[in-house]
């Protein structure tokens, strides 16, 4: 369902105070508010007849819906408008593109919230149908679940005022304060000697957002994907540098045993990045952060 432009920039005017990444709680909005416009939400054509020898889709087949794991507090990625309850982002682009080649309507996708921690557990004991959700491919988590993608390349880069131009990667960054969660993989990486940087470490990305802002540190550095999403807020006052210097490689997580729906899940994947479908939805909303729209590379890995 397109969400009305009345409801679309609440979503975006909500976001800071409501979102907090991966940690949950409140945010400041350092005595401004994010830019207003509407949230993209893409149309696509389900396909009909769909027969695969796959549990999980028959069970769904059933059911008459499919349950898609998703984040709700990650800005332009994986967001739940708090007053109307409706998902926006471009994991959720990519979910619903998923959805319809597996042969289900948006009104058919019962999408879910599921926190970091028990990722996992839900895919494993069928609490979702899939996950898609900054979801990083290792091989600890291929022990667990099965993985389609990567549908998208992510990787550690730096957040800064628009209007600094003295950071320009993270070989840039020596006095520098930098901001990130605690225990985060970019905090660690970030603190190494090799930058010398001045790190900050607070619970939620949106304080280190906030501070920013108000310019009590320099830079915040996590995903670029998270990244791009808090620039897209705000596009007139922040940017990401663009140089990352870490790889997350970001899949959708799926039942391990079923091949045949990851396979089809995969091929799904493929079509949309060929028909235009994922560029569209990128430019949508990750894009909105000027962050220029590189095409992944096909055919997607086989695992």
């Amino acid at each position: 369902m397109r969400m009305g432009k009345t409801a679309a920039a609440c979503a975006v005017v909500l976001a800071l105070a409501a979102t907090a990444t991966a940690c949950g709680g409140e945010a400041g909005t350092a005595g401004d508010k994010p830019a207003g416009g509407d949230v993209f939400s893409g149309t696509y054509k389900v396909a009909s007849d769909v027969t695969i020898d796959s549990p999980v889709l028959k069970k769904a087949q059933k059911a008459k819906k499919i349950t898609v794991g998703v984040k709700a507090d990650q800005p332009f990625l994986g967001f739940k408008d708090p007053a109307t309850g409706t998902y926006s982002g471009f994991d959720i682009e990519i979910a619903k593109m998923i959805a319809a080649d597996l042969g289900f309507s948006e009104k058919q996708i019962d999408f879910q919230t599921v926190d970091s921690n028990v990722r996992e557990t839900k895919i494993a004991h069928g609490g979702v149908d899939f996950y898609v959700g900054t979801y990083t491919i290792n091989d600890e988590r291929k022990k667990q679940v099965g993985f389609a993608g990567p549908y998208y390349t992510a990787g550690a880069d730096l957040l800064v005022r628009k209007d600094d131009k003295a950071i320009t990667g993270p070989e840039a960054v020596k006095g520098k304060k930098v901001c990130s969660i605690v225990g985060s993989t970019p905090l660690q990486e970030i603190k190494k000697d090799k930058y010398g940087a001045e790190t900050t470490e607070m619970g939620k990305y949106s304080e280190c957002v906030k501070n920013l802002l108000d310019g009590s540190v320099d830079a915040v550095t996590t995903d670029d994907a998270i990244l791009k999403g808090y620039a897209a807020q705000r596009s007139e006052k922040l940017r990401v540098v663009g140089k990352p210097f870490t790889k997350e490689p970001y899949g959708v997580g799926l039942n391990k045993d079923d091949k045949a729906l990851r396979e089809a899940i995969t091929k799904a994947l493929e079509n949309h990045i060929k028909n235009s479908d994922y560029q569209k939805a990128y430019e949508g909303t990750l894009g909105k952060s000027g962050s220029k729209y590189v095409a992944p590379q096909t055919p997607l890995p086989r695992y």
